[in-house]
């Protein structure tokens, strides 16, 4: 077969997405591929289709359990003989994966990085012929990057050991020009394919939002998108255990997932998330890489990430079915200080000398600055991610809560000079400085007994700004922050500083205007960023989505390994009445229609026939 029929036959589809015909195509001829493509944008076609078109068996390097099972139980529902080898296994289940392996009864295994270095893979390859090898979330090879896993150092050399060297495609969703440098050198990919499709997520809606209570705001957002599914990331288990407590408290169902949770409760939690038993799932962010769940309509992210990798990252889980979804960020500006105790905070890693451990940590603190300017800028967020990765763009989005919000320019000349020349000041007259906290309670005149121990209720600034309030203040200093006007100084006590801009800004007595957002929800979506079937088809969908269910339940898979939100939608669409029509269904391929099409032929048919 060709890969077109392959992908016809399997998967469903009548062409390739942007980037895939060329990465199938590259593989396929004996070439090594790198392939920068975003989270929904279809990786996984780019292995699977010329691990089914190349004759022998597939190698899937993947860092996390829950990904692998995922991906193979899709692949199965496809009718891909397809296996997982990993810790998860029971040393039968292993023996037996591996005898079938040997036998060439699977096409495509998925194999975690520890498993390249036992003796059983080494025997296992040279029985079998590999006829490529995918790497994927290929970032984490690289130490500049977000995940960095030493295991995946070890991937090159296992290459090398083999009989035969196959095509080798490495594959991930966000990667700066560093690393994908070293995923070339750390992979050692002879001569690849460059691919990169773009980061953008066109069906994404991004949103950041300062709300004065995060908690009410939580609550408020869940419950009015009640049955949908979605994620809340929030930066500590403290936290994710008193909010999931919260949301559970309202009746919403939610559940939690971190790492002080034993194994069997964290994979109970997980299971009732992606099988929709509880559609919330609060979390750190030791969950979601790898989770392939299709229908996650939106991300909260309760406390700002480390960096913007992490943060598109974790924002793409939302929305891979293609369909509307929204990523929202509360921001605070407590969340710059936890942000910066995790960074000072965080497990060292021993692969690193001392001085290339300080140069992570260096860039880290530079990465952070960077995603504390996409919380504080008042242009287009989806212009600012594309940014942050080189990718150009129109400035506007028109599909971001900055695009579309209701924002009003407001001169700050006063607040912002007073800030200024308090911080002027306190370098005068306290040389260490002092931090942002100490700095917004003496401008408001608070008697706190820190505020009066060191005397700032005598300094002449002190109350100067009184009627603004601290929640306005902490705003206009991060403004004159994002600017370039004030800066944090690095360290377990961070201090306000004046930057030689700030300084002649104050001596000038500049003139400053801040745009800011009326109300503090998140603006609505500007459009639906992918086709949706029509209103009056919202019944037939409600009916093929109950199918869906009773089929998932049968097969014991989550309901959208059976097909996505986006098939469902298509079906209601087009409304076939035959077995030929529905193979025309977007992602239904031929051994999906011939096990799941009479349930759904069934439900259009009576729908049509009570309508």
């Amino acid at each position: 077969m060709t890969a077109l029929e392959i992908l016809r036959r399997y998967f469903g589809h009548d062409a390739f997405r942007p980037g895939q015909k060329e990465a199938v195509e590259a593989l396929l001829a004996g070439h090594d591929v790198l392939g920068v493509m975003p989270t929904g944008a279809g990786k996984s076609v780019c292995y699977q289709v010329p691990a089914l078109a190349r004759p022998g068996v597939a190698l899937v390097i993947s860092p996390l359990i829950s990904l692998m099972k995922d991906q193979v139980a899709a692949l199965i529902q496809a009718g891909v003989p397809a296996a997982y080898i990993n810790s998860s296994l029971t040393p039968g289940q292993m023996n037996t994966a591996l005898r079938r392996a040997a036998q060439g009864q699977y096409r495509i295994i998925y194999v975690a990085p520890e498993r390249l270095a036992t003796d059983d893979m080494a025997i296992l390859v040279q029985q079998v012929g590999i006829s490529l090898i995918a790497v994927d979330e290929a970032h984490c090879v690289s130490q500049w990057g977000q995940d960095f896993r030493p295991s995946y150092l070890g991937i090159a050399r296992f290459i090398t050991s083999l009989p035969q060297r196959p095509p080798v495609g490495a594959f991930t969703a966000t990667a700066t020009s560093r690393v994908r440098e070293d995923i070339v050198r750390l992979l050692a990919l002879d001569d690849p394919l460059a691919l990169s499709t773009g980061f953008d997520r066109p069906n994404l809606f991004f949103d950041v939002v300062e709300p004065k209570d995060k908690t009410a705001f939580v609550i408020d957002y869940a419950k009015r998108h009640e049955g949908q599914s979605g994620i809340i990331y929030c930066a500590t288990r403290k936290s994710v255990e008193a909010l999931c407590q919260s949301l559970r408290s309202r009746g919403l169902p939610a559940t939690r997932y971190h790492a002080g949770l034993d194994d069997d409760e964290r994979r109970r939690n997980q299971d009732d998330f992606v099988y929709d038993r509880a559609p919330v799932m609060v979390a750190t962010n030791a969950f979601g890489m790898g989770i392939d769940k299709s229908n996650v309509s939106y991300v909260l992210h309760y406390n700002m990430p480390k960096n913007l990798e992490s943060y598109y990252q974790e924002a793409g889980r939302a929305g891979r079915d293609g369909e509307r979804a929204e990523c929202i960020l509360l921001f605070s500006q407590g969340d710059v200080q936890t942000a910066r105790f995790l960074l000072r905070g965080g497990e060292e890693n021993e692969a690193l000398t001392p001085e290339e451990r300080e140069a992570v940590y260096r860039q880290d603190m530079r990465r952070l600055e960077s995603m504390v300017g996409y919380c504080r800028t008042d242009g287009c967020l989806r212009a600012c991610i594309l940014n942050y990765f080189g990718e150009e763009n129109p400035g506007r989005c028109g599909n971001c809560g900055h695009c579309v919000g209701d924002f009003v320019t407001e001169d700050i000349t006063r607040p912002a000079q007073a800030a200024l020349d308090a911080v002027a000041q306190i370098e005068r007259r306290y040389r260490a400085g002092l931090g942002l906290a100490a700095v917004t309670h003496a401008l408001c005149g608070s008697r706190d007994r820190r505020t009066l121990q060191l005397g700032l209720d005598r300094m002449p600034f002190y109350g100067a700004l009184r009627e603004l309030g601290q929640d306005r203040l902490r705003a206009v200093i991060g403004f004159l922050m994002n600017g370039g006007m004030l800066r944090q100084t690095d360290g377990d006590y961070p201090v306000l500083r004046l930057t030689d801009a700030g300084r002649e800004a104050l001596a000038e007595g500049r003139a400053f205007a801040m745009r800011a957002r009326r109300q503090e929800k998140p603006a609505r979506p500007a459009r639906a960023a992918a086709p949706v079937a029509h209103e009056d088809d919202e019944d037939l969908l409600s009916a093929l989505r109950s199918a869906r269910l009773r089929l998932a339940q049968k097969e014991r898979v989550p309901a959208y390994i059976i097909c996505n939100n986006a098939a469902l939608a298509d079906m209601a669409l087009r409304r076939p009445h035959t077995p030929e029509e529905f193979l025309a269904v977007n992602g239904i391929g031929e051994f999906k229609a011939a096990r799941y099409g009479k349930t759904f032929l069934d439900v259009i048919a009576e729908y049509e026939k009570g309508s």
